[in-house]
């Protein structure tokens, strides 16, 4: 069931929203000299008011991304449509990294004008005021600012949300006979060596968010997740912590059969599964907690002119649906229901997350200190990705 804008309004996500867009566009650097290689097409779907930025963003011919799986919200659709739109190459960088892996790549290559310098990152809501804070992004607003919620984008420019989802379980029905519905339901000994985190929670946004949803279903709180720390050195006492990262190939294989993920990942893998194995896709009836997203170009891009682009095409309504299509709410669909411009199917393939907990940049913030600075002493489960 499609979550409606009054349930938006009421879970306070879209408070501020201005649902009319305000027809200006942000501004771009004067044009480079545009290349040869820009074509006659992708000049031809240029968004009026968009012309200097394309040409200035064609120059320079390409893009570096990080951290972008295909089947994470179909970024794999959201690439694709970038590219044929504009006809730019896009690096990808480590699609598996997490975000704070992202913010490392920016430090790491500040001086790196080549492909292994990202442009712009896609991290956890937390990580955008961290980055922020350490002098790494610029800031850029896009044509469609007014319709993003104030509440998720930094009112200077510098981040911005893109998209959320709420937190589920992803389950290999061949492997699992009874699919767990509680976060205390993945504490039972018929689940021992089955429970799979999808990051490492000292660097892993997703991870992070586990343990503060983990918190909440035990009576913790956002800001002191230490109820979701207990909880977690609980299920890694009792074997049924694995300390693997999941992801979709180890589901599938029965390495992890129960992944902590995100449920348009698991809707997606799901899909990607065909039905070999079957796969159940639980959103919690406890603890159910809301993770947004946020979109920054780094200070230090090479390639700033395609990374206001890029963000362009991420926010405008094509690039917004290229989200719905994997599951994901856009953070601007308010503004798209409002007008109309959401396919039926569309709105019927995404889940009831009634009730999820949406936390405060500053829970966020203060959340994710604790755990990172506290999961080893309390846990002792060190997570690490699964050998190539």
């Amino acid at each position: 069931m499609k979550v409606s804008i009054r349930k938006l309004l009421q879970i306070g996500l879209v408070g501020a929203l201005i649902l009319v867009l305000s027809g200006c566009t942000a501004a771009v650097p004067a044009a480079a000299p545009a290349e040869p290689a820009a074509t006659e097409a992708a000049a031809a779907e240029v968004p009026a008011g968009l012309e200097e930025l394309v040409k200035a963003a064609q120059a320079e011919g390409e893009l570096t991304v990080i951290a972008l799986p295909h089947d994470w919200c179909n970024y794999g659709g959201a690439i694709e449509g970038f590219k044929g739109k504009y006809g730019l190459k896009v690096n990808e960088l480590n699609p598996d990294a997490g975000s704070g892996d992202e913010i490392e790549a920016i430090k790491a290559n500040k001086d790196n004008k080549g492909p292994q310098a990202p442009d712009v990152i896609d991290v956890g809501f937390a990580f955008g005021p961290q980055a922020k804070d350490e002098g790494l992004l610029q800031p850029y607003k896009v044509s469609t600012w007014d319709t993003i919620p104030v509440e998720a984008k930094d009112e200077e420019g510098y981040w911005y949300g893109d998209y959320y989802g709420v937190m589920a379980f992803m389950i290999n029905k061949d492997v699992v006979q009874n699919s767990p519905q509680t976060w205390a339901d993945l504490l039972k000994d018929e689940y021992k060596a089955q429970v799979a985190l999808s990051g490492d929670p000292r660097t892993s946004n997703q991870a992070i968010l586990s343990v503060q949803g983990a918190s909440i279903a035990n009576g913790g709180t956002l800001e002191d997740p230490t109820k979701g720390l207990e909880y977690f050195a609980q299920m890694n006492s009792k074997g049924n912590l694995v300390p693997t990262i999941s992801n979709n190939a180890l589901v599938a294989k029965g390495e992890t059969p129960v992944r902590i993920t995100w449920d348009y990942n698991a809707l997606a893998g799901a899909d990607s599964f065909e039905g070999n194995p079957p796969v159940d896709v639980v959103v919690p009836t406890d603890g159910r907690i809301a993770g947004v997203y946020v979109q920054a170009i780094s200070a230090y891009a090479p390639h700033p002119n395609a990374a206001k682009l890029w963000m362009e095409y991420l926010y405008s309504d094509e690039g917004q649906l290229e989200w719905m299509k994997g599951y994901c709410h856009p953070i601007r669909e308010a503004d798209l229901r409002a007008r109309g411009v959401v396919p039926e199917e569309l709105s019927a393939k995404l889940p009831d997350v009634t009730g999820a907990v949406f936390p405060t940049v500053q829970q966020l913030v203060d959340g994710k200190q604790v755990i990172v600075e506290n999961w080893d002493s309390a846990v002792g489960a060190d997570v690490q990705a699964p050998p190539q």
